[in-house]
C-alpha cells in the first residue's frame, strides 16, 4: 500500500460533470490518485474520462459489471480497488466541493481512520418531503448503530468520507455478503461493521448545488436505507414495496 490519497468517484451518466470535476481534482491535489468507477454509463462519460486518463497515470477509469450495478457496490469496489493509504469517497457534480478533501485527507494523516464530511446546511435540499426524509433517515440509521454499539456521525447519510484504506477493505473483505450493495448509504454499511473503537471524525463542509445533469433520487433509496436497518427495517422495506405504499413514496419524492 502506497503512501497518498485516492479519490472515488461513482459515476452514471455524469458526462457534464465528471470532465471538469477530474481536472479540478487534479490541479488542487496532484499527487491524489482519481479511480472513476462507472456504473456503465449511458452517455459520453467513459470517453471523456478515458480521454484525461490517456495523459495523466494518476486517473484510472473502471467499467463495473454490469451485473453488479448499484451506488454502494460501486463505492466499495472503488475502496477495494485504491491502492493508497487513504481513500476519499465523492459525488461528481460538485455537491461534495473538492476544496473539502484538504481538509479531510489532514485529519486522515493526523491518525483518523474513518472520517466524514458533515453538512453545515441541509435547507438547500430539494423539496421539504426530501430535507424531512434526509433527517428521518438519519435517525433511523443512528438507532441501528446504536443497537450495534457502534459511533454515530451528525450526518451518517453523507456521501462524502475516507478512511484508512487497509481497515475498509478487510470490513467489506470480512462482511461483504452483510453489506447492501444494491444500496445508496455505503457510508452507513461501513460505520455498522468498522471497529466501535476506530478514531472517528468529522469535517464540516458546505453542500452545493449540483452543476449538470439530474439527481437519480427515487423511491429505491428509503426502500434500500431501510433494508440496512437490520430485521425490523427490512420488514418495513417489504410494505414499501407492496404497490400502494410504493406509489405514495413516489408521489412524496416528487414534491
Amino acid at each position: 500500500m502506497q503512501e497518498g490519497c485516492t479519490v472515488v468517484l461513482p459515476t452514471y451518466n455524469e458526462e457534464g460533470n465528471i470532465g471538469k470535476m477530474v481536472s479540478t481534482l487534479r490541479e488542487l491535489y496532484p499527487d491524489f490518485y482519481v479511480l472513476v468507477m462507472d456504473d456503465n454509463s449511458k452517455d459520453r462519460t467513459k470517453e471523456i474520462v478515458e480521454e484525461i486518463s490517456a495523459k495523466d497515470d494518476h486517473v484510472r477509469f473502471f467499467t463495473r459489471d454490469p451485473n453488479d450495478r448499484g451506488l454502494s457496490a460501486s463505492i466499495f469496489e472503488g475502496i477495494m480497488e485504491s491502492k493508497t493509504r487513504y481513500f476519499i469517497n465523492m459525488d461528481s457534480d460538485f455537491q461534495h466541493p473538492p476544496s473539502a478533501l484538504a481538509g479531510m485527507y489532514d485529519l486522515l494523516k493526523d491518525g483518523s481512520q474513518l472520517t466524514i464530511g458533515i453538512r453545515r446546511d441541509r435547507s438547500n435540499l430539494d423539496g421539504f418531503a426530501r430535507w424531512i426524509g434526509s433527517w428521518g433517515a438519519h435517525y433511523l440509521a443512528a438507532f441501528t448503530l446504536k443497537l450495534h454499539d457502534k459511533q454515530i456521525s451528525s450526518d451518517i447519510m453523507s456521501g462524502l468520507f475516507g478512511g484508512d484504506t487497509e481497515m475498509c477493505q478487510q470490513v467489506i473483505e470480512e462482511h461483504r455478503s452483510e453489506l447492501e450493495m444494491k444500496g445508496y448509504k455505503a457510508l452507513f454499511d461501513l460505520m455498522k461493521y468498522v471497529p466501535k473503537d476506530i478514531n472517528l471524525t468529522e469535517y464540516p463542509y458546505d453542500f452545493g448545488e449540483r452543476e449538470a445533469g439530474e439527481s437519480k433520487i427515487s423511491a429505491i433509496i428509503p426502500i434500500s436505507l431501510l433494508k440496512q436497518c437490520d430485521g425490523w427495517g427490512r420488514f418495513l422495506s417489504r410494505i414499501l414495496e407492496m404497490k400502494p405504499f410504493n406509489t405514495v413514496l413516489k408521489k412524496v419524492l416528487k414534491n
